[in-house]
């Protein structure tokens, strides 16, 4: 994985919602109303995450007909392939495992 801005990162996965919306994408791209309903947070709350989430590098964006997905970048994917579950930031390590307590 590319050295990602630490503070950035730390920001975007430092709000437990944001982190709850990674561990969703982990299992594959979804929409925003699925994501909305998956996480019981507004389709508002969601896009306003899911774009902090896209500028610290850790989620992209897929155009499919109207509707657009989103899924974890190719980068932390192998990145967490290469380290089951934990992306590794040099000051702190995050778990995305759902028995791993939400980071704080």
């Amino acid at each position: 994985m590319k050295i990602l801005e630490c503070i950035t990162v730390l920001k975007a996965l430092g709000e437990e919602n944001r982190l709850r919306l990674v561990r969703l994408l982990l299992t594959g791209p979804l929409g925003v109303n699925e994501l909305a309903h998956a996480s019981g947070l507004s389709q508002y709350n969601v896009s306003k995450h899911l774009r902090t989430l896209r500028e610290a590098g850790l989620v992209d964006q897929e155009k499919r007909g109207q509707m657009r997905l989103y899924r974890v970048t190719d980068e932390l994917r192998d990145h967490l392939r290469r380290n089951p579950n934990s992306l590794d930031l040099g000051c702190c390590t995050f778990h995305f495992d759902e028995s791993a307590a939400p980071a704080r």
